[in-house]
């Protein structure tokens, strides 16, 4: 059963989320991140839902500020307030009874998924999908030197899904991301962690899955697809990721608290 619902974030932008349950009553629960320009009900997350409402456990996914139906224009997006928006969500579900929560988040929304962790006690685990760990370093890289200066200069940015047009993006975001670096506060996550990445990742650099990987504090995993992309494009990548992370929550969340 799927129920839409809107709830409010610490700074009062509306939120828009899905709640999606089992036939069976549970009160286990993954939170669902997506990533960068995309949306509750990105392939992803659809997908992770019905794998876990099949084994048991419910969802909860919802948009970041500016995208899909959440309110805010794009542009005003940060990192501190996707973390603030991720906070607001676990304590909604919390207050619905829901007592053991894992976390996942796809590439921009696994840097979330790590900061929010390691702030809180309340996640039992965690899944990355791709996740970007240094959005600074990884714009760097993307863009250029020039490109950079254009973006301080314009408030607008490449596409870096592919599509033709600039995207209106303050250059705040790139400002605050260079004080929202998660390797450090990965050193103080100790729930077990999955990190879930292509060989051929074209957008986030594999050394950072690797330094996140030796960073974080707790049990970890980090499978690395042989030839798979950003978007695990293949189907059968696509699949292997997906079961990886599903089989992961399941175990996770099902085990008895330590």
């Amino acid at each position: 059963m799927e129920e839409t619902l809107t709830f409010h974030d610490h700074e009062g932008h509306w939120v828009a989320a899905i709640l999606s349950t089992p036939d069976r009553p549970t009160t286990r629960l993954a939170v669902l991140c997506h990533g960068f320009l995309s949306g509750k009900n990105s392939t992803t997350n659809r997908t992770l839902t019905r794998l876990l409402n099949e084994r048991g456990l419910a969802t909860f996914r919802f948009d970041f500020f500016g995208q899909g139906d959440s309110d805010g224009p794009f542009e005003e997006i940060t990192t501190t307030l996707a973390v603030h928006q991720t906070e607001a969500a676990l304590e909604l579900v919390t207050a619905r009874g829901y007592d053991r929560i894992g976390l996942v988040g796809s590439s921009f929304g696994g840097l979330v998924a790590i900061l929010t962790t390691a702030r809180r006690r309340e996640i039992a685990c965690l899944a990355l999908k791709c996740p970007v760990v240094d959005f600074a370093e990884e714009l760097r890289l993307k863009f250029g030197p020039e490109e950079l200066a254009q973006w301080q200069a314009t408030d607008t940015i490449p596409n870096i899904m592919g599509g033709p047009e600039r995207v209106r993006l303050r250059y705040r975001f790139y400002e605050d991301c260079l004080g929202q670096i998660a390797y450090g506060p990965a050193e103080r996550i100790r729930v077990p962690t999955l990190i879930v990445q292509g060989e051929r990742d074209e957008c986030v650099p594999l050394h950072q899955s690797r330094r996140l990987r030796d960073a974080l504090g707790g049990p970890k995993r980090l499978d690395l697809l042989p030839g798979a992309d950003h978007q695990f494009t293949r189907g059968e990548d696509f699949l292997q990721m997906t079961t990886s992370i599903g089989d992961w929550l399941v175990t996770h969340l099902t085990a008895a608290p330590r």
